[in-house]
């Protein structure tokens, strides 16, 4: 009779252990009811708030969650909003993911665009930094391009910013910083604005995201004769959308299925023709390894 009493006491000791323990774990997860979403801004944030609408009603739908926009003012503001908890779900670019990772682990890549060919990007989940300059101006060179202006776009820019430093700056300049060719340096705050300083005659050159130019010219306001394209990158892998990982597993299967489903939403087909872009395909964080050498470089070169 003791032994079954030592038994059974024995035997509820573990189940409060265990569900002790389960309870721990799932303590660590959060499941919100409403999801933020935001993203780094390249453009127009209105106007691609407004071209997200089906994408966001297509996530509601999926996970069952209301879902919130986030306003970002700049690239820092988004990561902030991220590391804070003020935001679940964003789209960054290849450099700032790589700087909210390093901030947050648990800010993860999950997925990224397919882009269809345009009038500079190459198909796949990719895209260049490209050197701009307005056909008909004097600037028709990178060698006449010395004491000019130049736009960078954002100092936590990809396109925009890192890879003009790193790979122009090491390929072109032989490791000379840009400030020391360029006459001055300016950032524009977007590619679209860098595109349409250049076309102005405002900025005498420009680093632009070839697939953001493209966009400028999907929307009229260029067109791709206006322009010399002085300089190309290699391929840069393409923007990361992400998630917090503490969201429940369920949570984010569920956001991670909205987008790679996207393709097959009717609804959804209009924004993705404008991202010039087929579907969304599964990314994950090494991808962006390459994007990892590159802010090392540039940190070892002081810039």
């Amino acid at each position: 009779m003791k032994r079954k009493k030592l038994l059974i006491m024995l035997i509820g000791f573990l189940l409060v252990v265990c569900l002790g323990i389960s309870l721990a774990a799932t303590a660590k997860y959060r499941d919100p009811e409403t999801l933020t979403f935001s993203m780094v801004p390249a453009e127009a944030v209105e106007k691609e708030i407004t071209l997200y609408k089906p994408v966001i009603q297509y996530l509601e739908k999926v996970t069952g969650k209301k879902i919130d926009f986030y306003m970002p003012t700049n690239r820092a503001s988004v990561i902030e909003a991220m590391v804070n908890r003020w935001v679940d779900i964003a789209v960054f670019g290849p450099y700032s993911y790589v700087m909210a990772h390093e901030l947050d682990p648990h800010i993860v890549v999950f997925a990224t665009y397919a882009k269809r060919p345009g009038p500079l990007t190459k198909e796949g989940p990719g895209y260049q930094s490209v050197l701009i300059t307005k056909k008909g101006s004097k600037f028709t060179t990178i060698e006449s391009l010395k004491g000019a202006i130049l736009a960078l776009t954002d100092p936590a820019s990809t396109s925009g910013n890192l890879v003009p430093r790193v790979i122009f700056g090491k390929e072109v300049l032989h490791g000379k910083p840009l400030e020391d060719y360029f006459g001055k340096v300016v950032y524009s705050g977007g590619h679209d604005l860098s595109t349409l300083a250049v076309r102005d005659g405002r900025v005498d050159a420009a680093f632009v995201a070839s697939h953001r130019f493209d966009n400028v010219i999907y929307r009229g306001l260029v067109k791709k004769e206006d322009f010399n394209f002085l300089w190309f990158s290699p391929v840069i892998p393409g923007d990361p959308f992400c998630y917090l990982t503490d969201l429940t597993p369920e949570l984010r299967e569920k956001i991670k299925h909205t987008f790679l489903t996207l393709h097959e939403i009717p609804e959804c087909k209009k924004f993705l023709d404008n991202v010039a872009s087929s579907k969304f395909v599964e990314m994950k964080d090494s991808d962006y390894d390459i994007i990892r050498e590159l802010k090392e470089a540039k940190e070892k070169m002081g810039l």
